[in-house]
């Protein structure tokens, strides 16, 4: 069993930054490959982006790619989402989401971009951007 727990979110303006944070516990952290996902209102949960258990690869959704960056920090059991120059279109819930990580970090598939292959979720944080 995992336990996550979100923090970071916030109302921000325009262009700002935020950091949101995941702290986990229950597992060995370094077997997990953690995930970001967002769901705003009325709209179907997507997938934002991934880092794998070593936390060298990672993946973005093509609507966050330059502007977000995803860390793990296996000695903290934390995974990290760093947004820059936020807009108002990145207004949702964001959840963070674990799965046990059996592979190589050079094995690819897309399968880490869907909500499916993740067992464990956070709450989730709000994150609101004001335009």
């Amino acid at each position: 069993q995992v336990q996550l727990v979100e923090s970071g979110g916030g109302l921000v303006q325009a262009g700002d930054s935020l950091r949101l944070s995941c702290a986990a516990s229950g597992r060995t952290f370094n077997s997990l490959a953690m995930g970001w996902f967002r769901q705003a209102p009325g709209k179907e949960r997507e997938f934002v982006a991934v880092v794998r258990r070593g936390g060298t690869n990672t993946y973005y959704a093509d609507s966050v790619k330059g502007r977000f960056t995803i860390s793990k920090d296996n000695a903290k059991n934390t995974v990290y989402l760093q947004m820059n120059s936020l807009k108002p279109e990145d207004t949702a819930v964001y959840n963070c989401a674990a799965t046990e990580d059996y592979y190589s970090e050079d094995y690819y598939s897309s399968s880490y971009f869907t909500a499916v292959k993740y067992k464990y979720w956070g709450q989730g944080t709000q994150v609101t951007v004001s335009s």
